[in-house]
Formats: structure tokens, C-alpha cells, sequence
């Protein structure tokens, strides 16, 4: 956990979070601001500042967000119709927050490019 993290704080309980799944490896939280009908960030539990961060130990990490992506997406209904997995890479593509994450977009038509 790094001190100044918003993401470690919630996990850690610190700051009130509602999980929508949480297992040993990541949580999932809805987007305070959504971008689609269904949109969850998908956290990993060890801090990861951003994907230029990741070692090769953390290849089964997020290999497992890939897989809670696509059991969300069936356990909401949304798998078939489509959605998106995002990741942001530092302040020029959107990261806000300096902790590894994952959008997981659905429940609308997607465009791309997107914005």
C-alpha cells in the first residue's frame, strides 16, 4: 500500500468503497463518473503505479482482470452485445489515479476511435 494512494485507501478501508466483486487479487468498484450504463474499475490489491510498472510476475494479475472482466460482463447480461477493457498509461492517455486499473465498459454502442 503506498500512503497518498486513493485506490490503496479503499482497499484498505480507509475511505468507504461498495465492492461489486472482490476476490484475493483485485476489487471492482463502480465508476463514480460512468461513461456507459455498466462501467466498473477493475483494481488490483497490490499497488501498481501504471502499466509501465508491471513486472513479468504480474502477467497472471492481469490475465485474472481479463477473466473478472468477462464474468462481470456475463453476470450483468452485457457479454453478448459487446463491451470494452480499458487502461490508461500516464496523464496524456487519462490516468487520474497513480494505482494500476482497468475500466470494463458496457451496455452501450462503442465507437473508435474513442472521444
Amino acid at each position: 500500500m503506498t500512503d497518498n494512494c486513493l485506490f490503496c485507501k479503499i482497499i484498505a478501508g480507509e475511505i468507504p468503497g461498495t465492492f461489486i466483486y472482490e476476490d484475493e487479487k483485485v476489487v471492482v468498484l463502480q465508476d463514480i463518473a460512468p461513461q456507459a450504463p455498466h462501467h466498473y474499475l477493475i483494481i488490483p490489491r497490490k499497488h501498481i503505479p501504471t502499466t509501465l510498472d508491471l513486472a513479468v510476475e504480474d502477467n497472471a494479475l492481469v490475465g485474472h482482470v481479463y477473466q473478472v472482466a468477462s464474468r462481470l460482463a456475463e453476470r450483468h447480461g452485457f457479454e453478448k452485445d459487446g463491451f470494452r477493457v480499458v487502461n490508461n498509461c500516464n496523464e496524456g492517455a487519462g490516468q487520474t489515479v497513480w494505482h494500476l486499473h482497468f475500466h470494463l465498459l458496457g451496455g452501450r454502442t462503442m465507437n473508435w476511435p474513442p472521444g
